[in-house]
Formats: C-alpha cells, sequence, structure tokens
C-alpha cells in the first residue's frame, strides 16, 4: 500500500464507500439493464421479463446477538430482508443461495435451525434454495444471502423515477423494530450473571417480533397491482424512513415534506419511548430495520391509496431546491438528515445517530 494519506472507512460510511468503489463503473453486457444504485440490479435477456438480483450479508455481533436472536428466527430474517428487496422494485422474489462462514463452536444442529428458518421463510413466500457455500470463520457466523426475482418488463420500480407533486407514502408502522431491539437489549442487560432470568416482554410482543421476525410487504405490492397502481419510486425501509427518503430525493433529484402527524406508529412502540425517555419521531425517522415499503404515486392516484386499508400518505415529493424537511405538528419545518444506522460508521457515531 502506498504511503499517501489513507482515508478511514467510517468518513466515507457505507452508502459512500459504495459510490466510491463503483463510480465510472461501467456496463460491459447489453443485459445488464440497471446495476449498482438500487434495492436490486436489474437484467434482461432479450425477453419480456426483467430479472431482479439483490444480496445482503450479516455478520454476528454487527446485524444480529445470538444472546438473544433465536437461530431459528435469524435464518427467517435473513431470508426476508433479501425478499423485501426485490418486493421493493415491485417484483417477485424466485430463487436464493445462501453462503455461510461457520466458526468452530456451531454445531450441525444449530445450522440445521438456522436453515429451518430459511426453509419456512421460502416455503411461505414461494421462494426456491437453488445453491450457495459454506466456510470457516474466525469471527462468529456470518450469513450471505442473494436473491434472484422478476418483474415483467419495465414494470421494475427505480428509486430514481420520483416526480413533483407525487405523494409519499408508507405500508405500517415505524419504529416497532427499533423499539424491540432496545427490549432485547435491555433484558440482556438485566440477565447478566443470572441463570435463572426469566425475560419480561409483556405488552411489547409485537415489538420483540418485528426485531426478530419482520415480514416482507407482498401484500402491498399485490394489492397496488391489483388496484392498477404503478408507484414512480420505492424502497424498503431498513435503515430508517429520514434515509431511504433521501435516497429517493437525491437518486431523483428533488425534494420533499412529510407531516409529522401522519407518520404511522403503532400504540407499544409509543409506550416504549416513553419509559425509554426517547422521542418516539426520532425512532420512527431513524429507527430502520421496519422492512416496510416507502414509495411515491402519482397525485392521480390519491383515492386509491386512500382506499388501501395498510398504507398511508405522509407527505409530498417537490422540487430539488426546497429540501428534504418534515412539517412538524406546529406548523415549522425540521430539516431530515440521514440518520438511520450506518454499520460503517464509528461507534459514537452510530449512538449518537440512534
Amino acid at each position: 500500500m502506498s504511503d499517501q494519506q489513507q482515508t478511514e472507512i467510517s468518513q466515507l460510511g457505507e452508502f459512500g464507500l459504495i459510490d466510491r468503489l463503483t463510480e465510472n463503473l461501467d456496463s460491459i453486457n447489453e443485459s445488464t439493464s440497471y446495476a449498482v444504485g438500487d434495492d436490486a440490479a436489474i437484467l434482461n435477456y432479450q425477453g419480456d421479463t426483467d430479472i431482479l438480483v439483490t444480496t445482503d450479508m450479516l455478520l454476528e455481533n454487527v446485524h444480529f446477538d445470538l444472546t438473544y436472536v433465536p437461530l431459528k428466527h435469524l435464518g427467517y430474517k435473513a431470508a426476508v430482508v433479501n425478499f423485501s428487496d426485490i418486493y421493493a422494485m415491485n417484483g417477485t422474489p424466485r430463487q436464493i443461495t445462501v453462503s455461510l462462514g461457520i466458526s468452530k463452536r456451531f454445531t450441525v444442529e444449530h445450522i440445521e435451525e438456522l436453515y429451518s428458518g430459511i426453509r419456512l421463510a421460502c416455503a411461505i413466500y414461494g421462494v426456491d434454495i437453488v445453491g450457495g457455500d459454506t466456510c470457516a470463520s474466525h469471527q462468529g457466523l456470518v450469513i450471505s444471502v442473494t436473491c434472484i426475482g422478476d418483474a415483467p418488463r419495465g414494470r421494475a420500480v427505480k428509486r430514481s423515477t420520483a416526480k413533483d407533486t407525487d405523494l409519499i407514502c408508507v405500508s405500517g408502522d415505524l419504529g416497532a423494530a427499533y423499539m424491540g431491539l432496545q427490549v432485547l437489549e435491555r433484558e440482556k442487560v438485566a440477565s447478566a450473571g443470572r441463570n435463572d432470568f426469566q425475560p419480561d416482554f409483556a405488552g411489547k410482543e409485537y415489538l420483540v417480533e418485528r426485531q426478530l421476525k419482520p415480514e416482507a410487504r407482498k401484500d402491498i405490492v399485490k394489492e397496488l397491482a391489483d388496484k392498477g397502481i404503478m408507484p414512480t419510486a420505492m424502497i424498503d425501509i431498513s435503515d430508517g424512513l429520514s434515509s431511504e427518503l433521501i435516497h429517493i430525493c437525491r437518486q431523483s433529484n428533488c425534494g420533499c415534506r412529510i407531516y409529522e402527524d401522519r407518520i404511522p406508529i403503532d400504540y407499544q412502540t409509543a409506550v416504549m419511548a416513553e419509559e425509554l425517555n426517547m422521542n418516539l419521531v426520532t425512532a420512527a425517522l431513524n429507527g430502520g430495520e421496519d422492512y416496510e415499503l416507502l414509495f411515491t404515486v402519482p397525485l392521480v392516484d390519491r383515492d386509491k391509496i386512500e382506499k388501501m386499508a395498510g398504507v398511508k400518505m405522509i407527505g409530498y415529493i417537490c422540487k430539488q431546491e426546497l429540501g428534504y424537511a418534515m412539517v412538524t405538528r406546529d406548523g415549522g419545518e425540521f430539516p431530515l438528515r440521514a440518520q438511520g444506522w450506518n454499520p460503517l460508521a464509528s461507534n459514537n457515531d452510530n449512538e449518537a445517530e440512534q
């Protein structure tokens, strides 16, 4: 390595590093229709179907803690988060490959338990396991899943095609998965040194389930199609509402306004935030791991969206020069920042963001 000044990866963060590595990365093959920069790549082999490909890696003690994450739940989640990326492109997941890095402390039975969760997710969502790889790991458990899906040609939805006056919509509710993580971490601390400890999840069951066993919003993609609604841009919420919305705005060269009082939040999330003396809206904006769909639709689809029980309109797309902001309950404007969890930032940065 040269003696020139080196750049800490934490200075760039995950997406800055990706931008740096893929800058001026030209596609050689005609079949590469759309490459780096979205939830999935789009490939086309001269047919009427676009092939969607996405991959995701989970590392022990970075993305999950086996102190409180059951292996079966972990396997289910590892598969579902990849399905979610395909649905976020308005596609259908079809196959996955699963690669594992396994340390010596795991037995065959442990890995079978992990795989039972993966198999369950595939059975529920209609996805085939078609391959993968295994190798030794000196750093605990590593899971890498690649998902292959498809969409009718020209129907895949990107992040880069939102337009001025589009409505901003979100499925489900936000912040619950992050609050579920706080519950699990709290019980982990309380259990330290106690062999007879029984965790107390009473009244927090929904939060814990949202963290340990998320679901991809296949139902929302189907309902949008049934109602004849074609989103102009879409992304799944893995890193927090604010971060994902700014991804759409930056890639679409536009601004946005969302309304604080329209952000959907579950009752258990609100109660937990109060218990922890945390700002509820901040948790909903920046918590992440909800795996809900954030999407934009033309203004003419407003009436159709209002009839969808699982979707809420939270704002609108505006001109780029107006920036990104949340309209507070008192009518003021609060600038949005991409403060969702960044796995390549320093620990202190992540603690501040969350």
